[in-house]
């Protein structure tokens, strides 16, 4: 069996959890499959690193010395945003001889830094998605999934994103029972796919300034199921539709369709994973109406049909009922 060795980047100013996270989870694949990784550390001068928590870790080689690896690992921390040049020189010219190029959180702006995103689809945490797009045009910023896969390039969001991406990586590797395996384990879910978002409808959208627009927007969340058009909403808030739509557009940071369709999604996910009602119920609970506008809504945002994303993400419980 091949032995694929994961170099791990350090440098001052690290993110610890972008470092412990994904290689606990390439450490635990070495339990499940003796020999399957060879997990190293490395940094420019190989002396130790302090992590923007205040914790040092010693690398175990430096990147001169460290040959080419299978998956090279770039975490993210403080340290990215005004990075050692040496640092950016040496991925520019080190990181191609990698298999497998994967960045945790901001180390995107390294490998961004190094001209390694360019007109590549990518990623990072959500505070950082419109640094990364006006500091690096030529990156196609996807914004809202927690990791996101172009070619031999994997990019994702925050820190436990970083989990959750190492444990795809894993999977794709050995197999979906030894990444399950270490996933529970770690006592965390093998059950979110890269193109979740990365937050909630509701931490996605700005909270409205105006009490009667918060109102409208906590209503929403409560009755996925009621009238939601501009006018009904409109009404709510004691506003012209047109002034309404103009209001929610400016404060919330998006439509109130857009909202809307953020909320019934997300209130569809919850109650496929953690219940046991039926699609029809599901679609008709959440605002669909009918099976199929449901279904083209998860086909449309998470590339998915609602059985396909309950077989795969469903937490455990009683049986389903069929529908």
């Amino acid at each position: 069996m091949e032995q694929r060795e994961v170099l791990v980047v350090l440098f001052d100013g690290v993110q610890a959890l972008d470092v412990s996270g994904p290689v606990e989870v390439f450490h635990g694949a070495t339990l499940e499959t003796p020999g399957a990784y060879r997990i190293r550390t490395a940094g420019l001068d190989g002396t130790p690193v302090r992590t923007t928590s205040g914790l040092t870790l010693v690398p175990d080689t430096t990147l001169g010395a460290a040959g080419p690896p299978h998956t090279l690992l770039v975490p993210g921390g403080q340290g990215t945003r005004t990075p050692d040049p040496r640092l950016i020189d040496w991925l520019r010219g080190n990181a191609h001889r990698a298999r497998r190029k994967v960045s945790v959180c901001s180390g995107a702006l390294l490998l961004a830094e190094a001209g390694l995103l360019d007109g590549r689809r990518a990623t990072t945490h959500w505070m950082l998605c419109d640094t990364l797009a006006e500091r690096f045009p030529a990156v196609r910023v996807e914004p809202e999934p927690i990791y996101v896969r172009d070619g031999d390039l994997a990019t994702s969001a925050g820190v436990t994103a970083g989990i959750d991406l190492a444990l795809a990586l894993v999977e794709e590797d050995l197999g979906r029972d030894v990444a399950l395996s270490i996933a529970r384990h770690l006592v965390v879910f093998l059950r979110r796919p890269g193109n979740q978002t990365q937050f909630s409808a509701q931490l996605a959208a700005q909270t409205a300034q105006r009490r009667p627009l918060r109102d409208v927007q906590q209503w929403i969340t409560e009755n996925p199921a009621g009238d939601l058009s501009v006018d009904a909403l409109a009404q709510r808030a004691r506003l012209s539709p047109r002034h309404f739509a103009r209001a929610f557009r400016d404060e919330v940071g998006m439509t109130p369709g857009r909202y809307v369709d953020r909320v019934r999604l997300e209130a569809a996910r919850r109650h496929l994973e953690d219940s046991a009602d039926g699609i029809e119920q599901v679609a008709r609970c959440c605002g669909y109406g009918t099976p199929e506008a449901m279904r083209r809504a998860f086909l449309r945002v998470l590339g998915a049909s609602p059985a396909e994303y309950r077989r795969r993400f469903r937490t455990a419980g009683p049986p389903l009922i069929s529908s």
